[in-house]
């Protein structure tokens, strides 16, 4: 129970109806879940609208409304709160509820359109084998240290995430390391969290579908760091050209990593071979089992932060050396046919680039490449035929074939992808709409030696069709084909 007043405080009230001064018992934000002496917060979405469901709130036993506009029909014995953002609103809110836990651990966000996840779980799992009491906020999962509940969004809601803090807190972490996205940021679930660092990975073609312009995108990244506070650090890839951009106007310490320009923490890539990386960082060399340019980059920041959050450097060198590839994330398996069979969670154009590039520094170029990509429904639409061009000029075969059709028919997916292929690479591609038959089609194309890519859901392990999902796990069922077929 709390005293609804209290976890008022820092939010920007315009008006109250009502008195503050009562006991409640629990907040959200969805009618549905709304139960006695609950508060409930009328949030505008990009679907709904919470204001219409106040009504239905207050029937569900709300005693409190939180809202940006009072509605017309105005309930005896229920306290109206109208404030001025109710996105920012139930951020303070949250984090007053449970106590304000972010306050209680080191919590470092990363941001940026590529490697958060991968950077968030090698973190958790490096001061995991440091000895720490570690917490994981992440696309794939959430770890409040050994223990792991599902995720659903990359930054999940402001209620849901001082939930967890404040359960890491209670059990003992000191760390936790989490994904924020543009939609996190831009929706403000993360206005209320104190961070102790934040780190900028790169920027590239995504999200056009929820922001506007790449501008916004950009911008909406940036004011995560802008609202660092001086006792925190901002760690930034300054061989991204938006970099310096991010450090621009923050107030926190500014350093920068980078594999190609001067930084703080430099990089050199020695030898790059599908078992591993041979890196020299800041004048040492260290071996490591991931693969490719992208996770240089990728473990360059983390061996920033590790440094920065107070480790010895050559403990963080040995710990890097020990970590172990993120799950759907340049994971591959190796059959008894020798066939290679690599999934990745590449759905960006720059990241199915970096992806199909790194494969190609890789390989001898005797064995074919053959790539299955598709592009996910409902979003950003532009992207879809500057990937299909990336996957036949940089493959020997590309199958287009559903990620995540959602509500969109895939076969007008897949034409659209169509439109990007070079007339020099019509011949390279096939269109096989069934995912599960196209992965089939690239195992029964490929001969010993060969690679195949299967990329854009990685870790996931379903797929939307029509608002259902099905199980479907890449990894799973390439490994099962290639057994069936190669017996």
């Amino acid at each position: 129970m709390s005293i609804l007043k209290d976890i008022l405080y820092k939010v920007a009230i315009e008006a109250v109806k009502g008195s503050t001064d009562i006991t409640i018992n629990k907040m959200d934000f969805d009618s549905r879940k709304i139960e006695s002496n609950d508060v409930f917060i009328a949030i505008r979405g990009s679907i709904s609208d919470g204001h219409d469901f106040i009504e239905k709130a207050i029937e569900q036993g709300a005693v409190a409304v939180i809202c940006d506009t009072f509605p017309e029909n105005i309930a005896k014995g229920v306290t109206y709160v109208q404030v001025k953002d109710t996105n920012s609103a139930v951020a303070f809110m949250a984090a007053n509820y449970f106590g304000d836990p972010s306050q209680n651990l080191k919590l470092v966000g990363i941001t940026g359109t590529n490697g958060k996840t991968t950077i968030a779980s090698l973190l958790y799992q490096l001061f995991k084998k440091a000895g720490f009491k570690v917490g994981l906020l992440s696309t794939v999962k959430i770890l409040v240290d050994d223990v792991e509940y599902k995720a659903t969004h990359t930054t999940p809601d402001s209620i849901t995430i001082n939930h967890y803090l404040k359960e890491m807190v209670e059990n003992g972490v000191e760390y936790c390391f989490m994904e924020v996205s543009s939609h996190g940021i831009h929706q403000k679930r993360t206005k209320a969290l104190h961070f102790v660092g934040g780190i900028f990975t790169n920027l590239s073609h995504d999200h056009l579908d929820y922001h506007p312009t790449f501008a916004e995108y950009r911008d909406v990244k940036k004011s995560f760091f802008d609202n660092l506070p001086k006792t925190a650090f901002a760690l930034s890839n300054i061989d991204d050209k938006n970099g310096q951009v991010m450090l621009q106007n923050t107030a926190a310490k500014k350093l920068t990593y980078a594999l190609k320009s001067y930084a703080d923490y430099k990089a050199q890539i020695l030898e790059n071979q599908l078992s591993g990386l041979l890196l020299k960082i800041n004048g040492n060399e260290v071996w490591v089992k991931l693969i490719g340019t992208f996770n240089a980059y990728n473990l360059l920041a983390i061996y920033g932060t590790a440094i920065e959050l107070g480790m010895e450097s050559l403990e963080v060198l040995r710990l890097l050396s020990d970590l172990e590839s993120v799950s759907g994330r340049f994971q591959f398996i190796v059959s008894s046919s020798n066939i290679t069979a690599i999934v990745d969670y590449a759905h960006t154009p720059d990241a199915l680039e970096n992806v199909l590039k790194t494969i190609n520094d890789i390989r001898t170029k005797n064995e074919q490449l053959i790539t299955v990509v598709g592009c996910g429904g409902n979003r950003d639409k532009t992207k879809r035929p500057i990937m299909a061009g990336i996957a036949s000029d940089l493959s020997d075969k590309a199958i287009f074939t559903s990620d995540n059709p959602r509500n969109e028919d895939p076969e007008v997916i897949i034409t659209e992808m169509e439109q990007g292929v070079a007339p020099q690479n019509y011949k390279k591609t096939l269109t096989i709409t069934d995912r599960k038959q196209a992965i089939k089609t690239a195992c029964q194309l490929a001969q010993p030696n060969d690679i195949i890519l299967i990329a854009g859901k990685g870790h996931e392990t379903y797929q939307e069709i029509n608002g259902v999902r099905h199980d479907f796990d890449d990894m799973k069922i390439v490994k099962e084909i290639l057994d069936q077929l190669h017996k």
